[in-house]
């Protein structure tokens, strides 16, 4: 990726002092690998108290001549230490004594290599691969401040200068693009997509807030697999093949739209490969004008913005095993899931008018991982309302201040900490209620929407659920409670979401919907002149108390799991994105699934931490 500043490697290189922009993203980084026990940097090391803090010592190895030091700060979320400072500090071993001289590795580039140096052999690629990945980021997060101002008159001359009245479904994609510029709550180097230019990024990525014409292949009927069967999900403004510039194909081919940043390369190479029998041309005219959601891959149409298209992308995000392409089983997956939890919301009247569901059961598949879309469309009656992702309200609007503090003046008072109480109250009674069936989902804080408007005199707060290709069902639990009707193994292609007892929907429900949707907006929005975190948190385990506690009136088994799994556990599950995701193979992690591998770190749930 280019970019106008120096890249980490090049930086180190020439001696340059690191920025504010890689000071910034290195001191994640560091907190990160210490937090998911890279190389031992957490129970491996030894604590020093110098004059200035503690520091955490890794021991020198044989391969390694020289311990490391990390300095580091008491922290509590999900680790009991963060990094202090920006810096690693390499030292001669502690046992040569007392005024040994040491160096400091100020920058990524030399920080990532000392800490490899601890790595085992055979885990040098997934290293190597990660400090390609911290320059990519930092690439784009110099690139992203290079164009906040730019971005930021954009989106307001697009939608006004109020973030609290952007409303309906094309003013959602503003929000989307604060929540990217604010990065991943857990991921450091979220901004990083692999083998993406910086001008592909400014022409197609969410931070940016472009928009960008779609291309489109035609394909034999023969090889297209359509969802729901006959015309699936072809509506009245699908392109035929006579609409870009292929009338002769009207009859045998269907138009399969593709992210144009697939067809600037990897989609003409698998065209080359499958040759003139393959029958598939891509169109040169270009039909709909899209925008980028969070997700990069999935799009809103500009003129149809309830309908978005969910397309493959060559390329890897939060971690490069983590390939953005769309395999045939997940869009038979996501339909399944979002019928389950239609089942469970016509059982639970509570729910019916709080908890809205985009339509996932449209689609279309021709075989192959980059010739896919799921066409995802949003509830009727949103045009009034102010729809955004979980993940932009701590995110800075345009004057600086967070996007909940301008949803508050309209819709709460003035006061953050309501909305954020009335957020959480539906979000873990919803959660709680859906384990009790069985049912733990990955609604982690982009695919998770929140949507305010003033309903019979008083803010109305509801959430809107999508992408449900990730969750995991106890199916004895759903079949006692769903009946004859409830899925079984046969109804998913992917194998590993049913399970056969609560582990794993403990760690789900505790790493995405605790840690991610609840733990990291405390987090995000305590701090000096706002709410103490520990009163956020506090917030947190009393409205998950609260939902526990009303399951425990119909089903106490599901309820006392969750109070001794996640209330009163000494320790919970932490995702490891960065180790699964990049550093370790799948056969070195052992990682069936790498967005569901865990360590652990402390419950900053307890009322009195142990």
């Amino acid at each position: 990726m280019t970019a106008a500043a120096p890249r980490g490697a090049d930086a180190a290189a020439h001696g340059t002092v690191p920025d504010a922009v890689e000071t910034a993203l290195l001191l994640r980084v560091l907190s990160t690998l210490l937090r998911e026990d890279v190389c031992g940097l957490r129970t491996r090391s030894t604590a020093e108290d110098r004059p200035d803090g503690r520091w955490l010592r890794l021991s020198a190895t044989g391969r390694c001549p020289e311990d490391l030091l990390l300095p580091v700060r008491d922290d509590g979320f999900q680790c009991e230490y963060a990094a202090r400072l920006p810096l690693l500090r390499a030292e001669p071993p502690a046992s040569g004594g007392r005024g040994r001289p040491g160096r400091e590795l100020r920058g990524g580039a030399e920080a990532l290599a000392a800490l490899a140096g601890f790595a085992a052999p055979e885990d040098a690629p997934g290293f190597a691969a990660f400090a390609a990945e911290y320059d990519d980021a930092l690439a784009s997060l110099r690139l992203q401040a290079a164009t906040r101002e730019e971005t930021h008159e954009r989106l307001t001359a697009r939608h006004g200068p109020a973030p609290a009245r952007w409303q309906g479904l094309a003013a959602a994609l503003a929000f989307d693009s604060l929540a990217a510029r604010r990065g991943h709550p857990l991921h450091p180097t979220g901004a990083a997509r692999s083998g993406l230019t910086a001008d592909q990024l400014l022409g197609h990525a969410p931070e940016f807030a472009p928009s960008f014409p779609l291309r489109w292949l035609l394909v034999p009927r023969a090889r297209v697999t359509v969802r729901p069967a006959g015309d699936g999900p072809l509506t009245g403004f699908w392109p035929v093949p006579s609409d870009l510039g292929h009338a002769g194909l009207d009859g045998g081919h269907v138009a399969l739209p593709v992210h144009p940043l697939t067809a600037a390369g990897p989609l003409r190479e698998l065209l080359r490969a499958a040759g003139p029998a393959g029958g598939a041309v891509l169109a040169e005219r270009p039909f709909l004008t899209a925008e980028p959601t969070l997700s990069t891959r999935t799009v809103a149409l500009s003129d149809h913005p309830g309908v978005h298209l969910k397309l493959p992308l060559a390329t890897s995000t939060l971690g490069l095993l983590n390939r953005r392409t769309i395999k045939p089983g997940t869009l038979v997956d996501g339909a399944a899931g979002q019928r389950v939890l239609e089942a469970v919301v016509a059982r639970e009247p509570r729910f019916r008018s709080r908890v809205l569901h985009c339509d996932e059961t449209r689609w279309m598949h021709a075989g192959h991982e980059l010739l896919a879309v799921l066409v995802r469309r949003h509830p009727a009656g949103l045009d009034g309302c102010t729809v955004l992702p979980l993940a932009a309200l701590p995110a800075p609007a345009p004057d600086g201040r967070p996007v909940a503090d301008h949803l508050a003046g309209r819709y709460t008072g003035g006061d953050p900490v309501a909305l954020l109480d009335a957020v959480l109250t539906l979000l873990l009674d919803w959660q709680v209620t859906l384990f009790g069936y069985g049912i733990a989902l990955e609604s982690h804080q982009q695919n998770l929407s929140l949507v305010l408007d003033e309903h019979g005199g008083a803010t109305r707060v509801r959430l809107l659920f999508k992408d449900d290709d990730g969750l995991r069902l106890h199916r004895h639990r759903l079949a006692a409670a769903l009946g004859p009707g409830a899925p079984g193994p046969a109804d998913f292609d992917d194998p590993r979401i049913t399970v056969e007892d609560d582990a794993p929907l403990v760690a789900l429900f505790t790493t995405i919907t605790v840690h991610l949707c609840a733990g990291a907006l405390a987090l995000a929005l305590s701090g000096p002149g706002r709410a103490p975190l520990p009163d956020l948190l506090g917030l947190v385990r009393d409205r998950l108390a609260g939902a526990v506690a009303r399951l425990a009136l119909t089903a106490p088994g599901p309820a006392e799991v969750l109070r001794s799994a996640v209330l009163d556990a000494d320790r919970l599950p932490v995702k490891a994105m960065v180790t699964a995701g990049t550093l370790l193979s799948k056969r070195r992690s052992g990682a069936s699934d790498i967005n569901k591998y865990y360590t652990t770190g402390p419950n900053y749930l307890l009322r009195e931490p142990r």
